[in-house]
């Protein structure tokens, strides 16, 4: 049998190819980057070639290792599936899924107990540690991201349209000196979430006032937090509308009247072959029946 590198160093530039980073791959894998890096390091020596471009803390695939993630992937991918089903056992089917915080929050829990109902089998592990869609085949299943757009070479179904909506505490609008108009911005910090950071320069354009400037910009990577911010009264957050409604929260309103169609939407996304395996077709239908339904 001809001699093959050690999984752990196929496994290890798998990761750092579909994150991008040395870090992130590390973090996944629950290892030093130092550890990784021979890893990785180990297999170009192996093949006896470069895999990756190295810009100072990212790395980018060059032609050789592109072919080669393309010929290995699917293998690996494949062996996680066959030992995932030999120990899920027979009658149990388990779905490894990624989701954002507050859709989990808003959307799916409140719903979960349909789910069970319906397919008792099915097993959802929940994943809120980001990097979605470069972990699909790789620790995930399916993911449920919210973004512009999805890779193509990905199947990809959007869940829904949205507007943003600018979000602050009720204070705002009560007392002497009320906010109610769009360039009282410029006294007011604006939130917004890190994988939606063109949101405000929607909203201002929508509002008549394409160069309006906040006093201040904070960023969140989550939109549960923020919403908790805005309540706080420290600054107004710019988010969706299915933020908003979902929230059921006294605390805080829809400032200005103004909303415009957002460019981000939530997707469910998996890799093509994923979705014939029967986790992610019942995942997938019942999670589109039940948002259409709404």
């Amino acid at each position: 049998m001809r001699r093959l590198p050690p999984l752990t160093a196929i496994e290890a530039f798998v990761q750092v190819a579909r994150l991008g980073s040395i870090k992130a791959a590390a973090e996944e894998l629950a290892l030093s980057s130092p550890a990784l890096s021979r890893r990785v390091q180990a297999l170009e020596r192996f093949i006896g070639k470069p895999l990756f471009e190295r810009r100072h803390q990212a790395l980018k695939l060059n032609a050789d290792g592109e072919r080669l993630l393309a010929g290995i992937a699917p293998a690996l991918d494949a062996m996680s599936d066959t030992v995932e089903a030999m120990t899920s056992g027979v009658e149990l089917l388990r779905l490894r899924l990624g989701v954002l915080p507050l859709f989990a929050t808003q959307r799916l829990l409140p719903r979960m107990g349909e789910l069970k109902r319906r397919h008792p089998e099915l097993h959802l592990d929940v994943d809120t540690g980001g990097h979605g869609t470069t972990r699909l085949g790789d620790g995930l299943d399916a993911a449920i991201v919210l973004a512009r757009e999805v890779d193509p070479t990905l199947y990809a179904r959007r869940l829904d349209r949205n507007r943003v909506y600018a979000i602050g505490a009720r204070a705002l609008i009560e007392g002497d000196n009320p906010v109610t108009r769009p360039e009282q911005m410029t006294g007011l910090t604006a939130l917004l979430h890190r994988d939606m950071p063109e949101t405000f320069l929607q909203w201002r354009k929508a509002a008549g006032h394409p160069d309006l400037e906040p006093l201040a910009i904070d960023h969140f990577d989550s939109g549960s937090l923020m919403l908790e911010a805005a309540a706080q009264g420290l600054g107004v957050a710019f988010m969706l509308e299915s933020h908003f409604e979902a929230a059921h929260d006294d605390r805080i309103v829809h400032l200005f009247d103004v909303a415009t169609e957002s460019d981000y939407s939530y997707w469910f996304a998996c890799r093509p072959r994923a979705l014939q395996t029967r986790p992610v077709r019942l995942f997938h239908d019942w999670l589109v029946e039940t948002l259409v339904a709404d």
